[in-house]
């Protein structure tokens, strides 16, 4: 075995650095382990094509913590971010298009055009959001209340929901509505135009293999605006080198505290002795000791894969069975001859640096996941397009461009036995329809590609189903219950193990929220009184 560690981080993605910072910083010796031979995870820049560069998977920035990036000093080391001019252009099935953003006034006058009611309305459903985001938010950088723990549940419960009591009743009632109800419901209280519903609604199956209609829907909606850019809330931007900049600078800033990290170094199992984490044992054979094990991975990877099954409780094993992953993402990558002329608005212009979407109405979006249960992806699927090159030049040779194609509602497991090797090029073909269908001549455009099924995010970034949240972002799987009550405060189920990862509150996104709350855990535990409170 080699030399003990403090702290050994089961992979290198965003969570797994920001939580080994401040590990490190508070002189902890710290190891983290990846199985890839880059740092990132999913957040990570690769040349996918002979001169064309791209976030591969995550590919856009709005939710990671300001106070993440002010303790890590990103800034210090060439952080930056470009905010869209808008934040979606929907083209429509009729030859028209909507856009969303650019300040409320903006985007008031653009919703008149389809609905005089619906831009009169547009301020109070702004504030409602806002309101209710502002209190989460606070959430965000809190471990949950961990059920089990007698009198400090109470305690920590009565603490965080504070906020919760210092909204009025109505707000209450907004609360209660976006965590319970699906987005469709929500939406038609606020708005009477198709396409503005489709504008808000396209954040509820983001990353949620679901209808608009189904319960539950309208919080993945509102997770989606707790973020914010350069001091602006809601806002989204590009990360100037891609998303792989970011956690190369978080890397840079680790190995300065002294942070070992290993590359192409996956893990075959966690090691338990007696009821302890003790450290694992690398698929070449190496085994690491370590004081704890903190897992960055999914928890159906870490529990299912990575334990002995008689190192696991039976009933904690069942509940990891039953936990929910697969978001329905299938994502691509193209390299561009020139932009897309989409027939709505052909000429180049600010909607080529914002989100398009390519799902005109709540009703598209439902056809599309009921395809995706039948068929196994959607006959007409939903598109985000991306094309960052247009702010940021680093990423294709002059005159030329890339695309992130991030797409939803292709099932996790294809029906009737087909692999999604044999048939994810079928799935990119209609996927490069749907885009057509508004941009004529985009597929001739295409000098290469790249593509990511479910099965291809899984082997590629250990993404269980094809899950970009690690774990459905649904109300049994939130807060205190993710990703099981009872270890919902980043401990895991034997003593000495900790979650970092999205599979823990507050879920999915690049966020670094995950990643700092389990370390303040860590470092408490790690006090005088830790033995008394647990």
């Amino acid at each position: 075995m080699t030399k003990a560690y403090d702290a050994l981080i089961i992979g290198a993605g965003h969570n797994g650095l920001v939580c080994a910072f401040y590990l490190a910083k508070a002189g902890l010796k710290v190891r983290i382990v990846e199985a890839r031979d880059v740092v990132g995870g999913a957040a990570v820049t690769e040349e996918f094509a002979p001169g064309f560069r791209n976030s591969v998977a995550s590919y856009t920035v709005s939710l990671l913590q300001p106070k993440v990036i002010a303790d890590m000093k990103l800034a210090d080391h060439g952080y930056r971010v470009i905010e869209r001019p808008i934040s979606n252009f929907l083209p429509q099935e009729d030859g028209g298009y909507l856009k969303l953003g650019g300040g409320l006034e903006r985007t008031q006058k653009e919703f008149a055009r389809f609905s005089a009611h619906d831009a009169a309305r547009l301020p109070e459903y702004y504030d409602m959001l806002e309101g209710v985001a502002d209190v989460l938010r606070d959430l965000a950088l809190k471990s949950p209340p961990n059920v089990g723990d007698g009198f400090k549940t109470l305690l920590d419960a009565a603490r965080q929901g504070r906020g919760l009591t210092k909204l009025s009743l109505s707000q209450q009632r907004d609360v209660l509505e976006l965590f319970t109800k699906s987005a469709r419901t929500f939406l038609d209280s606020w708005f009477e135009s198709e396409a503005v519903k489709a504008a808000f609604g396209f954040d509820a199956v983001v990353g949620n293999y679901a209808s608009p209609d189904t319960p539950g829907s309208a919080y993945v909606l509102l997770h989606h605006v707790f973020g914010e850019v350069n001091g602006k809330k809601g806002a989204w931007g590009h990360s100037v080198g891609g998303m792989g900049a970011i956690t190369q600078m978080m890397a840079k800033v680790c190995t300065q505290l002294g942070v070992e990290i290993s590359l192409e170094a996956p893990v075959a199992r966690v090691l338990v002795d007696g009821n302890k984490a003790v450290g694992v044992k690398l698929v070449s054979g190496e085994e690491i000791v370590a004081a704890r094990v903190i897992a960055n991975v999914g928890p159906k990877l870490l529990y299912e894969r990575m334990f002995d099954e008689g190192d696991i409780a039976p009933e904690f094993r069942r509940r990891i069975k039953a936990f929910k992953a697969g978001s329905g993402t299938f994502r691509m990558n193209v390299a561009l001859s020139e932009l897309p002329r989409f027939t709505c608005l052909p000429e180049p212009g600010e909607h080529h640096q914002s989100g398009i979407i390519l799902a005109p109405t709540l009703d598209y979006m439902d056809r599309a996941f009921l395809d995706a249960k039948q068929y196994g992806w959607s006959k007409k699927p939903i598109v985000e397009m991306l094309i960052p090159s247009t702010v940021d030049d680093s990423l294709a040779p002059p005159g030329q461009h890339v695309a992130s194609l991030f797409c939803q509602q292709f099932a996790p497991e294809l029906p009737d036995g087909r692999d999604w090797d044999a048939e994810e090029g079928k799935a990119a073909d209609t996927i490069i329809d749907t885009v057509e269908a508004y941009a004529p001549g985009f597929r001739a455009s295409i000098v290469g590609r790249q593509i990511l099924s479910p099965k291809g995010l899984e082997r590629k970034f250990g993404l269980v189903g094809g899950d970009i949240m690690h774990g459905n972002m649904s109300l049994d799987q939130l807060w205190s219950a993710r990703p099981v009550l009872g270890n919902g405060a980043y401990r895991g189920p034997v003593k000495g193990l900790y979650m970092c990862g999205a599979g823990t509150h507050p879920g999915g996104g690049v966020t670094g929220a995950p990643g700092h709350n389990a370390a303040q855990v860590i470092l408490r535990d790690r006090g005088f009184f830790a033995p008394r409170w647990r």
